[in-house]
């Protein structure tokens, strides 16, 4: 299927409503779709646009979702006035709603067994009809192909709709194209979102995410961490995104 796209600094973004994608979210995992969802924020782009070879992985991604607020400015500015904000959290708790009413399961892979086990308590409290169809925590390192084969015959022997992937970027959307076709289950590269719902790391507030600071206040929690890559990409981001709208403007 053709969604419409708009391109971000260079890298294709899916220009649908988080309802929208979500359907199609749902009506892959019914199913059993072999499919790639990458969440996409200035990192993401900004890796994508150093990088051929993940570039084009994301270019093959079967959606793009606009998880950071200034790619959701540019794709507004540029012509898709009705987006949203397609968040990793947000997709994360909706799929588990629509899991529930449509009888689907969701499959948990990546993060910590200490993050998997919070989350798995607090799943329990928010969705206790949700089926889980597994939990699993891959060794820190590369993972061998006999080892990625396994993983692939477990996601789909559990019957897993959905399965979220939490391997941090660009790792995880590397793993999930390089389990297109194996893995039959749709694919969500979803981040931080395990430690964040684990409740291990804070949710920046409602409007802190809707102003579009959230970058600074998870940089106020990971100073160490952060501040490299967000000097990194930030201003490369905002300068590309700046000439991409001068150029449009023209």
């Amino acid at each position: 299927m053709n969604f419409p796209k708009v391109e971000v600094t260079g890298t294709p973004v899916t220009a649908l409503t988080l309802g929208e994608q979500i359907s199609v979210m749902v009506d892959w995992a019914k199913r059993r779709c072999s499919k790639v969802v990458c969440v996409a924020n200035v990192h993401m782009l900004m890796e994508s646009r150093w990088n051929q070879s993940f570039s084009s992985i994301l270019a093959k991604a079967d959606l793009v979702t606009p998880d950071g607020m200034p790619l959701v400015w540019v794709m507004r500015k540029i012509g898709a006035k009705s987006q949203d904000r397609v968040a990793g959290m947000d997709i994360f708790q909706s799929v588990c709603d629509k899991a529930v009413q449509e009888g689907l399961s969701v499959y948990l892979f990546g993060s910590t067994p200490p993050v998997l086990s919070k989350m798995q308590e607090r799943l329990k409290q928010d969705y206790p009809d949700l089926k889980l169809a597994g939990v699993e925590s891959p060794p820190f390192r590369a993972l061998t192909e006999s080892e990625n084969a396994a993983i692939a015959q477990r996601i789909n022997a559990s019957g897993a709709g959905f399965t979220f992937v939490s391997l941090g970027c660009p790792k995880q959307e590397i793993w999930m194209e390089d389990q297109r076709g194996k893995v039959n289950s749709v694919m969500i590269g979803v981040g931080a979102v395990f430690p964040v719902y684990a409740r291990v790391k804070k949710h920046a507030p409602k409007w802190v995410r809707e102003s579009g600071l959230e970058w600074f206040y998870r940089l106020l929690q990971e100073p160490r961490r952060l501040f490299g890559r967000y000097l990194k990409t930030i201003p490369p981001f905002v300068w590309l995104a700046f000439r991409q709208l001068q150029s449009q403007n023209r």
